[in-house]
Parts: C-alpha cells; sequence; structure tokens
C-alpha cells in the first residue's frame, strides 16, 4: 500500500460463516493478509471445520459445504495461529465491526483463548464507503478497482477486495486521514462518556452507568444493590462480548474506574 501511512502492521480480516448470528454461529473459511510498514505482506488462511451443520443458504453463499470442512482443522485448533499471526497488528475489514471481530471474539471465547481489540485501531471499509456512498463490496470493489470482483464470498477474494478499495479510497478521497489513528476515528465516532463501544454503559459525573433499558440512568452500585440479577440478564442476552465482559465484572464488584487523565 503507498497512500496508508503505518507505523505497525496491520491485518486485514475475513470470515466466511456458517450465519449471521455473531453469537453461535461459525467459521468455515478465514483470510488474514498482514501488511507490515515496510509493505511487505504475509497471509494466513484455512478452511476451518464448523462442527456444526452448514445451513443450505450458506453455502449457496460461500460454496462451502459440510464435506469440503471435513478434515480441516476446528477454530480451537487453529486459533492459536490467528492470535500469533495478528499479534502487535491494527484490524481492518469490510464490516469488520459489524460482523468478522463478533464472531472472532465468540469463537475465540469458545476456544478459550484470550484475545481483545482493546489497544488496536480499527478501520473498517464499509464504514468509509457508507459514508461516502452506500454500496456492498462487490459495488465499492468495481467503483473503485474498476472490475467486478472475482470469486465473491471467498475469504481470500474478499480480503484483497477490501486491500484494493480501501488504497482506492484513499488516493481518490483527499480528504480522508492517511493514518491508522484517524482512520479508526473516522470508523468508529464514539461518545466520550461511552464506556464500552456500543454505548450500553456510560459514564456521568464520573460514575459508571446503564444507558439503556429499565436502569438507564442508575448506577452500578444501585443496580447490584437492587437487582444484580440484571448484570447476570445482560451475560445471556444478545450483546457483545465486550458489554458482557463488564456485567461479568460488576457481579463481582468490580465496576469501571474513571481514569483521570
Amino acid at each position: 500500500m503507498t497512500h496508508l501511512h503505518l507505523t505497525k502492521p496491520i491485518a486485514f480480516i475475513d470470515v466466511e460463516t456458517t450465519g449471521i448470528n455473531t453469537r453461535e454461529d461459525r467459521i468455515v473459511d478465514i483470510c488474514i493478509i498482514k501488511i507490515l510498514p515496510n509493505g511487505e505482506k504475509e497471509t494466513l488462511k484455512s478452511i476451518i471445520n464448523s462442527t456444526i451443520s452448514i445451513p443450505v443458504e450458506s453455502t449457496k453463499i460461500h460454496g462451502i459445504t459440510d464435506i469440503d470442512v471435513q478434515g480441516k482443522p476446528t477454530f480451537r485448533e487453529f486459533a492459536s495461529k490467528v492470535t500469533s499471526f495478528i499479534d502487535g497488528c491494527d484490524l481492518c475489514g469490510f464490516n469488520i465491526i459489524g460482523f468478522d471481530l463478533g464472531i472472532l471474539q465468540s469463537e475465540f471465547q469458545r476456544a478459550e483463548f484470550s484475545f481483545s481489540s482493546e489497544g488496536r485501531k480499527i478501520i473498517d471499509v464499509m464504514k468509509i464507503y457508507h459514508k461516502l456512498e452506500p454500496r456492498d463490496l462487490n459495488a465499492a470493489h468495481l467503483k473503485y478497482c474498476g472490475k467486478s470482483l472475482e470469486n465473491v464470498h471467498k475469504a481470500e477474494a474478499d480480503v484483497n477486495a477490501t486491500i484494493c478499495v480501501l488504497e482506492a479510497q484513499l488516493e481518490k478521497h483527499n480528504d480522508l486521514p492517511r493514518n491508522v489513528s484517524e482512520l479508526d476515528e473516522f470508523c468508529n465516532p464514539k461518545d466520550p462518556s461511552w464506556i464500552d463501544n456500543e454505548g450500553k454503559f456510560a459514564w456521568l459525573n464520573g460514575k459508571a452507568i446503564i444507558n439503556f433499558g429499565k436502569y438507564k440512568g442508575k448506577t452500578f452500585e444501585f443496580v447490584s444493590q437492587n437487582d444484580s440479577s440484571y448484570f447476570q440478564w445482560i451475560i445471556r442476552g444478545d450483546f457483545s462480548a465486550e458489554v458482557k465482559d463488564i456485567a461479568n465484572n460488576a457481579i463481582n464488584g468490580k465496576f469501571p474506574e474513571k481514569l483521570n487523565c
């Protein structure tokens, strides 16, 4: 890449899955292309044994069947390679925030591997694209790279297309940031009062509060004292791994603490 200024490696990630539920569905195809600050590229890819049946509807999208994944590594078996490969990397992908990171976090959790996006800059090429002109990856590739995307919904083809689109976006739109930190802010505008990336919890007068639902505006201390089962409900519910971790800590009496900078 010639238009993105890198000070550390960045990993472009794409996964194909058994479905769109980031909590329950599984990865069947993964490709990660790591670009180093000197421009060198490294690739990690594999078909993954999902250990559950792949629905026909999903096979129609990516072409991977139950037979294709037989004898392939499970995510538990492949997880250490992923964590090692992306160690020290910022992350990038097409809808990585809305999908890929969520399903990766769930897979790592099931495999009992520690994984966190904390401290990493995250660029979502889809968010950049949708802010500029709403379309999907194929349309983005046609617009920015000048040709239709071949082998659509194959992880390696999709991740290479994502790299091509981001490079073309940076070349065409001079007002886009040229470094990972500012692109992270462009992709992830976050209210400074939010504790988590979704704003489920927030700061109010230096206190951690619930920022949604029936206890919106109530402090963690209040909810813990009056209805501690609420945090259990969050852990069982359809929330991100980050939100569930905060709720789990709250059950153990560890509330978020705001650092004074």
